[in-house]
């Protein structure tokens, strides 16, 4: 122990403006709410993730300490199994918890649902990366103490997180006991009967090895069918006052450092927890050698200083926000949600680990903790502007991955590689599911962030590699896939695009579009580095087989309507009976069989249109407005994944309005909790998505065809909106006004310079100064078009807020 401190001062004082813009602040203890609050407040560096429980550990929705991949494995059972049919999947699990800080007064555990709660704050600082708490509670028998903490996960230490505590009387002495826990095998409860939450291991952790020595010690486990070995490792730093004695009990499942004594006014206990976290395969690192790295890890932190990480992850924060912060005048609210859902993208992957982002990324246990299409499809093109080595970096997980890709397209007597619906380490964990099992687009959106990576970054080196490898596989699976018609055309059956109310269906627009792009990029993958191509086997025959099917691919339009066709054959389809529905009866997944969803024109999240955002090339400006307006009347939007898209193509077909509302929804969804399902981890898709409505809805960015072009328009809410991305090496900045647009290289000298495109006019933007040009007045679309009954956004464009 240390010389005694003195007590820390409470918060400042709630700030204004600006600086709430950096916070987000809960001041009360809801608990309801307690799952959406620990979502919220979870902290993350792409390889360790704490959930934002509170340090005592209970009351709690959803206790979680996560790491990047480390996962627990059970069986799938079928009441009729099948050829093919996943028999395993892969479920996320709780890592030992470092973040547990226990605290007795005179004998009763601090409980914020018992005794007197005067004051219960929790922050989220955005840009200091930490979460903070200040508690004051009044014990039923009437003994006051204040409660502070500060936790963060270290951004530039990767196996570091940390937590300080202090704790001191609110009048008159008191006799404590604190415990300070690293806890495996903490109860996780089964919060929903919902198909979409998660499995839960019950302990699913064995223990292998444990040593204490002094005040710090480790803990190693190894899971029971998924083969994998974690170990936690803590380092304490105690400051208390005369007599407290402390004592370390070490079990198999918990390290316990116990610190009792009284506590005058004025006196306080302060103690900095350090923890170090690693998992590996089993046959890869002995328990031992294991345990020595993260006891040397959690020492130098210790050795470095709380101080020291928290300077750092400040630091590191202050070179992410420079290129990731989005100004937006004019709406206070979505300020503060658009720069939270900007940092939860940013600590949700790492430039250093070649690991991927979960959907739920490290923030809860919701789809098992499993990837899906949302990394590829909605983050990585958000990180692609903002982190681009973190996009590399997921990038090149899928690619060592490929080995499971090909043994999974063998099983099912397919070409190339076919990607899982549903993985945490590169198999399917996803159960028999036609909108799962037949969702190959998949495959086109991991090529897809291929070519923007590469588009953005003109990282050629891994576009000869990495990129090369896993465009040349999927062009292969879609070839292969195909079928070649009587009249010539090449086309796509039974198949599930993104709309999971449609399955197994012919010629899906948005599947079609994207296997056009893949099989495009492959071949100019293979032409500009025809070795590395030759060495897969590729030749001259394979690439014209390619892009014969991408010129060929068959794109259905219904002439009588004057609208493409999400399939072939949906625009005949019987229409949805909204007349019978009522608010209570979303999504309806839940209240109507798919069967009935199949065959009828009722559309769960955007699929056509979110083909006219990625591939905005392949449709004319009126194709897109009445498309629009004929699948918003359909769309219901029981995906949290939809109403970013239809934000983007609202706005450019001019309903800005309704672009507005939609982006409120896709930026408050975690925040507003508006699924009802934040409790099970936060939606990144939608996170990202709503960086995307506001990027490419009214900043207008498009780059699908390797060029950087902007149209921008914005609605009556917003006064204006600047943001940055980068580009070929360059931090451009965009700034929109009501009267202009203005484009500056920042960082760059004279020689430095970008080509891009402003409303069809070339503009060349140099370091030597900005370059401004009009915002045209945004043609007239006419009246909104009208959504399902109970569907339409709500909104905000008109001031109801």
């Amino acid at each position: 122990m240390h010389d005694t401190p003195t007590a820390d001062r409470p918060p400042a004082a709630r700030g204004t403006g600006d600086e709430e813009a950096w916070r987000i602040r809960r001041t009360e203890a809801d608990f309801d709410r307690l799952a959406e609050t620990e979502s919220i407040f979870a902290l993350g560096n792409g390889w360790v993730g704490w959930r934002g429980n509170l340090d005592e550990g209970a009351p709690y929705g959803m206790p979680g300490s996560y790491l990047n991949g480390f996962h627990g494995r059970r069986e799938l059972t079928y009441p009729e199994d099948g050829y093919a049919f996943p028999q395993l999947s892969d479920t996320v699990i709780s890592a030992p918890n470092a973040a547990l800080i226990r605290l007795w007064v005179d004998g009763e555990p601090l409980d914020v649902r018992t005794g007197t709660l005067r004051v219960h704050e929790r922050v989220l600082d955005l840009r200091a990366g930490v979460v903070e708490r200040h508690t004051e509670w009044v014990s039923p028998a009437g003994h006051g103490v204040r409660v502070r903490s500060t936790r963060l996960v270290s951004l530039p230490r990767r196996p570091v997180a940390a937590v300080r505590w202090t704790v001191e009387p609110l009048d008159g002495t008191v006799e404590v006991r604190v415990c300070a826990d690293l806890l495996a095998n903490e109860r996780v409860p089964q919060r929903s009967d919902d198909p979409r939450a998660a499995s839960v291991i019950s302990d699913p952790l064995t223990a292998e090895y444990r040593h204490s020595d002094g005040h710090d010690g480790v803990l190693v486990h190894r899971t029971g069918r998924s083969g994998q070995r974690v170990a936690v490792a803590v380092a304490h730093d105690v400051r208390a006052p005369e007599g407290f004695a402390a004592g370390v009990d070490c079990s198999p499942d918990r390290l316990r450092l116990t610190l009792t004594g009284t506590l005058r006014a004025g006196e306080a206990v302060r103690l900095t927890k350090f923890a170090a976290y690693e998992c590996a395969p089993v046959d890869a690192t002995p328990p031992q050698e294991l345990a020595r790295l993260v006891v040397a890890e959690a020492g130098a932190a210790r050795a470095e200083g709380f101080e020291a990480l928290l300077a750092a992850q400040r630091a590191a924060l202050d070179d992410a926000w420079r290129t990731a912060d989005v100004q937006l005048d004019g709406d206070d609210e979505l300020q503060q949600a658009i720069r939270f859902a900007v940092f939860h993208l940013i600590q949700a992957g790492r430039p250093d680990g070649d690991r991927t982002i979960p959907a739920k990324g490290l923030t809860g246990n919701g789809y098992d903790g499993h990837v899906l299409w949302d990394t590829e499809g909605y983050v990585l093109p958000v990180l692609t502007y903002l982190a681009p080595r973190v996009a590399r970096s997921a990038l090149r997980w899928r690619h060592a991955h490929l080995p499971e890709a090909r043994e999974r397209a063998a099983e099912l007597r397919l070409a190339g590689a076919t990607f899982p619906w549903r993985t945490i380490g590169g198999r399917e964990c996803s159960g028999y599911w036609p909108a799962g099992t037949a969702g190959l687009h998949v495959n086109a959106d991991i090529a897809d962030a291929v070519l923007r990576y590469v588009a953005a970054t003109g990282d050629e080196e891994f576009h000869a590699e990495t990129g090369l490898e896993l465009l040349v596989e999927t062009a292969r699976l879609w070839h292969g896939f195909g079928h070649w018609s009587d009249a010539g055309t090449f086309h796509l059956h039974g198949v599930t695009g993104p709309d999971e109310y449609s399955a197994l269906v012919d010629d899906n627009v948005f599947t079609n579009l994207m296997a056009r792009r893949n099989l495009r990029g492959a071949v100019d993958a293979a032409q500009r580095h025809p070795e590395a191509a030759a060495r897969l086997g590729v030749d001259p025959a394979e690439v014209a087989g390619w892009r014969a099917a991408a010129d060929a691919l068959f794109v259905p339009y219904d002439r009588k309507r004057g609208v493409h066709q999400q399939a072939a054959g949906f625009t005949e389809q019987p229409e949805w009976d909204f007349a019978d529905i009522s608010d209570d009866d979303y999504p309806l997944l839940l209240h109507f069989p798919y069967l009935e969803l199949y065959r009828r024109q009722v559309v769960k999240q955007a699929d056509l249109v979110l083909a006219m955002q990625r591939c905005p090339g392949e449709f004319t400006a009126d194709e897109k407005a009445r498309n629009f307006a004929y699948y918003e009347a359909r769309t219901v939007r029981d995906s949290s994944l939809s109403a970013s898209p239809q934000a983007v193509l609202a706005a450019e077909v001019g309903h800005l309005d309704l672009a507005y509302d939609l982006f409120a929804e896709s930026v408050l969804q975690d925040l507003a909790d508006l699924g009802d399902k934040t409790g099970d981890g936060l939606h990144l898709a939608s996170l990202a998505g709503a960086w995307l409505a506001l990027v490419q809805g009214f900043g207008g960015l498009r780059d699908d065809r390797g060029v950087l072009s902007f149209d921008p328009r914005l609605p009556a809410a917003i006064d204006r909106l600047a943001f940055h991305l980068r580009w070929h090496g360059h931090r451009l900045r965009v700034t929109l006004t009501r009267d202009e647009a203005r484009y500056e290289l920042p960082d760059g000298g004279p020689e430095a310079g970008i080509e891009l495109w402003h409303h069809g006019e070339p503009l060349r933007v140099t370091g030597a100064g900005p370059v401004t040009r009009p915002m045209p007045e945004v043609p007239d679309p006419g009246p909104e078009p009208p959504s399902p009954p109970g569907r339409r956004p709500a909104r905000r464009s008109t001031g109801e807020r």
